[in-house]
């Protein structure tokens, strides 16, 4: 490689400390004809720090500026130093969503495709506005072009993603604007198979929002709902809507409206107060819920976080116990709800293949952070495939291919 480039994550410590490593492993062993650049969050947040923690840094590139990439490669190549002055602070400059070029990135059939930036959510315990900045949503005519083009490049399943899907379009003065965009993207994309939604702000459901996943054969029955958190108190003190009856409606409202939505949150344990009774409160939540998946982050203290500051913080040794009750807790729902795919025929996503069996999602898991279908069969990587699931774990599911996609399989093959 001539230059390498690490897209850096400033949202917590653990992950700050991954990305400084990764860019201290590289410089290490970089060549000098190689050009290293620090980019994304933590290059916009902490800039000061990674060149005093990574020598041998040649550019920095923030969250703001990702399509002047070419340009701060050509200087650097021209001998015209370290280029840290390149780094966007956070001033009034700003380059305009539609000043990027749309840049296809289709990966094993599935693509993800941003339709806003920054975040105007006061969360207490979130570093994103510092250096995110407010909302600011994408034109659609450009989020429509960019779509278009990852299907023309084979994408089976394209994922919207934003800090906060549900708020897309408030800066642009329209009201519930994620379900007009959804509608254009369709639109244009018929042969689109997947449309998947991720990251809906608690309270921004729309009841058309809802009617558009349950009539829209093309979206997943599939919606992440980060709710942080399942006690009001501990969600007053986190700034997040703490009318958890209005989180009961809206889940209701979802699962009426589509029987087989799959659910994902995530969790906070350890925030700043939390009590044992606003513990045990979450863990009813859980319960009572029963989300198909769930992601528990112990509490990060972050410098410059309302949070931070709080007094009452749970120690590490409780955070880290409460965080495994609430996993211990969720594995057991996850495999009732796993179990209850049992003897379905589900479309899957071929992700890739190995040792005669194919590894792919269906619309119930997003990439990366959800499970797998594992299927005794030998399946088109990037094409979507009829499985009858025929097992189940905690996480993944097992199948085995359903016509056609049978033919290709291996008839020796047990999965134990």
């Amino acid at each position: 490689a001539q230059v390498l480039i690490v897209n850096t994550c400033g949202f917590l410590e653990a992950a700050q400390e991954e990305s400084i490593g990764a860019l201290r492993t590289l410089a290490r062993q970089k060549r000098s004809d190689q050009i290293l650049i620090a980019a994304g969050c933590l290059a916009q947040r902490d800039p000061r720090a990674l060149i005093r923690r990574v020598p041998g840094l040649d550019g920095l590139l923030g969250t703001r500026r990702w399509m002047e990439i070419v340009a701060l490669i050509e200087r650097l190549r021209a001998g015209n130093g370290r280029e840290f002055g390149r780094l966007e602070m956070l001033g009034d400059t700003v380059i305009p969503w539609d000043g990027a070029t749309p840049r296809p990135a289709v990966r094993n059939g599935s693509a993800y495709l941003k339709i806003s930036d920054g975040c105007n959510a006061p969360c207490a315990f979130c570093t994103i506005p510092s250096f995110k900045g407010k909302l600011r949503s994408r034109p659609a005519p450009a989020i429509v072009s960019e779509a278009r083009a990852l299907v023309d490049q084979g994408a089976q399943e394209i994922i919207l993603v934003a800090q906060d899907t549900t708020d897309y379009g408030r800066d642009l003065d329209l009201r519930d604007g994620l379900p007009g965009l959804v509608d254009e993207v369709l639109l244009a994309c018929p042969d689109l198979p997947w449309l998947r939604l991720m990251y809906a702000y608690p309270g921004h459901v729309s009841e058309r929002l809802i009617e558009i996943m349950a009539t829209r054969p093309q979206v997943c029955h599939y919606l992440d709902i980060p709710l942080q958190h399942g006690h009001p108190d501990t969600l007053y003190r986190m700034h997040r809507p703490a009318n958890v009856d209005k989180v009961l409606q809206t889940i209701e409202q979802l699962r009426a409206a589509m029987p087989d939505v799959a659910l994902r949150t995530t969790f906070i344990a350890g925030f700043p107060g939390e009590t044992e009774e606003e513990f045990e409160g979450l863990l009813d939540f859980t319960t009572a819920i029963s989300f198909d998946k769930v992601g528990v982050f112990t509490y990060s203290a972050e410098p410059g976080t309302p949070a931070a500051a709080l007094p009452a913080q749970v120690p590490e040794r409780v955070k880290e116990e409460r965080r495994a009750q609430v996993m211990e807790l969720q594995q057991r729902i996850s495999l009732a709800r796993n179990q209850a795919q049992l003897g379905r025929e589900l479309e899957v996503l071929v992700e890739g293949t190995d040792k005669g069996l194919s590894l792919g999602r269906s619309y119930r898991d997003a990439p990366e952070v959800d499970g797998l279908v594992i299927v005794s069969a030998v399946l088109p990587v990037g094409r979507i495939a009829p499985v009858k699931i025929t097992g189940a774990v905690e996480y993944d599911l097992m199948g085995e291919g359903v016509g056609m996609a049978a033919m290709v399989g291996d008839p020796d093959l047990v999965l134990v």
